[in-house]
């Protein structure tokens, strides 16, 4: 009987052994490796905007605290030259505005959007102080504006619903190479007033602070529609997304965080960006203070987010600006 009670004592020690150690086994198993940061490649347009965005991310290592590698990023002075490489696949990331973006998806490009960063209140029709006093004394005068870039046929599709004006027919149009001739043919007073977007409004009125907006597209837009017009935003390839979803989400991060430092501290980001801007950092922070330059960030993993394109993609296929409206396929979501 002892030997038994021995045998039985033995038998539950032994069992109890093993599985204190199965147990231990399954704690020491190896657990997987945090996903390494996603390695992209990005861009910006100098002079510009765009670089107060790339410089103030990479500066404050807002990228690899989402496990983001982005890196310096390629500098591109041509337009053109900036948004084809992109769509050529030579990068990854770009900051650029959304209804080229849009165009480009619907011509079958695989392109998605991920967030706005800006509001269309950084276009403004601008004039001289003693210049026309309202977009109807158009007709007949002479507009700067540059008839090549989207904004342009945001800027009148804009002005055609909201006012009943075709400003291509109404008033005569003068084409311009960039946003910042416009403002200097009106500094000239050889235009009557010039369709431009911020930085170039703050430093046309530092030149000539007798110069004054007539129009800005965004604040009369958001007055009648009921929704921010958006502008520039972020897009991003889709084999980068099919390669790992969750990039989505850790650029929209990102890019909020460097909204919200943007804004939060404009004096230290300018200083940060001014120098590859091409645009003095107390131009920049006028730009910013006046509301005028609205950083906004607004996700496409959310529905109003969405909405905002969706409601201002049919407003501009209404308006001849796009060929049609974009899908949910457009979305990073």
């Amino acid at each position: 009987m002892l030997d038994q009670r021995l045998s039985r004592r033995s038998l539950l020690r032994a069992a109890t052994a093993l599985t204190s150690g199965a147990m231990l086994g399954l704690l020491a198993v190896p657990q997987p490796a945090r996903a390494a940061a996603a390695r992209l490649r990005w861009a910006n347009l100098t002079p510009g905007f765009t670089t107060l965005l790339t410089d103030y991310m990479v500066a404050k290592g807002i990228d690899k605290a989402n496990d983001l590698q982005l890196g310096k990023p390629t500098a591109y002075t041509s337009v053109t030259t900036y948004y084809n490489d992109f769509v050529a696949g030579n990068y990854d990331v770009c900051i650029g505005s959304w209804d080229t973006f849009a165009s480009r998806y619907l011509s079958s490009v695989p392109v998605q959007y991920v967030c706005s960063v800006t509001t269309g209140n950084m276009i403004n029709l601008i004039t001289q102080a003693q210049g026309v006093n309202s977009i109807q004394d158009l007709k007949g005068k002479t507009l700067a504006a540059p008839q090549s870039t989207g904004t342009y046929r945001m800027t009148r599709a804009v002005l055609k619903e909201l006012t009943g004006l075709d400003i291509e027919s109404y008033a005569v149009v003068q084409n311009v190479d960039n946003p910042a001739a416009s403002a200097t043919l009106v500094m000239a007073n050889r235009a009557d007033a010039g369709l431009t977007w911020e930085p170039n409004v703050s430093a046309g009125l530092k030149r000539a602070p007798d110069m004054r907006v007539l129009y800005n597209v965004g604040e009369e837009y958001r007055r009648k529609v009921g929704l921010d017009l958006p502008y520039f935003g972020v897009a991003v390839r889709k084999d980068v997304v099919a390669r790992d979803p969750s990039v989505v989400t850790r650029l929209n991060t990102a890019f909020a965080q460097c909204i919200a430092g943007i804004v939060g501290n404009t004096d230290e980001a300018v200083t940060i960006a001014g120098a590859n801007s091409g645009m003095s950092p107390d131009v920049l922070k006028a730009a910013i203070e006046s509301k005028r330059l609205e950083f906004k960030h607004t996700s496409m993993q959310k529905e109003d987010g969405r909405r905002t394109i969706l409601a201002a993609s049919e407003f501009m296929v209404r308006n001849g600006a796009l060929s049609k409206a974009v899908d949910d396929g457009f979305f990073a979501a």
